[in-house]
């Protein structure tokens, strides 16, 4: 099997499973069948320039694959939103104190822009924190919000 692969697999079927893997990418919108794609297509041309096995075609395919997607979770990811459950919230959203919160007690916040869908949130802070005082998360823990002065 491998010897009819070897001598009948030629540059243009690299570049093939290359446009097939981009036109899977265009309908799934996921980003990684794009390196995948580009990756086999880089092969094709290589093997068009200069000749090589399968093996060597195979193993280059598989690294310039990982290298793709190494590179994609790298630097494409956006690293101003932290992960909290099922949704995401930015630390940076500010908001006011509206009831009084005491420390490790509860209280009423309201954000400048939605979090998580709501503006008003039940509030907890390890300091005491008056009415009307510009906040900022810390962190989400399910239904409560951790809150500190900004």
């Amino acid at each position: 099997m491998i010897e009819l692969l070897t001598q009948n697999l030629l540059w243009w079927h690299w570049v093939i499973l290359g446009l097939v893997l981009l036109t899977i990418e265009m309908f799934t919108a996921t980003f990684m069948m794009l390196g995948l794609g580009l990756s086999a297509i880089i092969i094709g041309v290589i093997d068009v320039i200069y000749p090589i096995s399968l093996e060597t075609e195979i193993i280059l395919w598989i690294i310039l694959s990982l290298l793709s997607i190494a590179i994609w979770f790298k630097y494409m990811q956006d690293k101003t939103k932290e992960n909290s459950g099922q949704s995401n919230y930015s630390l940076e959203t500010l908001g006011m104190v509206e009831e009084k919160i005491i420390i490790n007690g509860k209280g009423i916040v309201r954000f400048d822009t939605p979090v998580l869908g709501n503006t008003t949130w039940t509030a907890t802070a390890k300091e005491n924190l008056d009415k009307n005082t510009r906040i900022r998360i810390v962190m989400v823990k399910g239904q409560l919000i951790e809150v500190a002065s900004i």
